[in-house]
């Protein structure tokens, strides 16, 4: 039973007692109590449904953010899942292929591309690792 039928029912006895609203000082109190809960019970069920819908808004927004960070985060994972977090990716300026730049080879001082097998020498510099596109010879 909604609270909005329990009131009715609770109005119903009331209105089954038959008392005077007019001139009995508890039939007043009754009549304006009734008529209160009666609002209450509305306001309360205007709340449940406006939470249904905004929950099933939600819901719909959180599939749709999670479509979303499947596409960004997953591409980005499945590209990064055989490297380490400490590399980075330059282009080869002799073939053009990338090169990934991992800490070992900026402690080596050169990288050497897998593609056409030419040495370059790596140098770190300001918080970034620069390819100085000179072969090692």
């Amino acid at each position: 039973m909604t609270i909005s039928e329990k009131v009715a029912y609770l109005k119903g006895l009331a209105e089954g007692l038959d008392l005077d609203t007019m001139k009995s000082k508890e039939g007043k109190l009754i009549s304006v109590m009734i008529g209160i809960l009666e609002e209450l019970a509305m306001s309360v069920e205007d709340l449940e449904e406006n939470a249904l819908n905004l929950g099933e808004e939600i819901d719909v927004l959180s599939d749709d953010l999670s479509d979303v960070e499947e596409v960004v985060f997953d591409e980005e994972d499945d590209d990064l899942e055989d490297y380490d977090d400490d590399w980075f990716e330059v282009e080869c300026p002799t073939c053009g292929a990338d090169i990934m730049v991992d800490d070992e080879a900026l402690t080596d001082g050169e990288v050497e591309c897998p593609s056409c097998g030419t040495r370059y020498a790596m140098e770190l510099t300001d918080d970034e690792a620069e390819d100085e596109d000179s072969p090692v010879e």
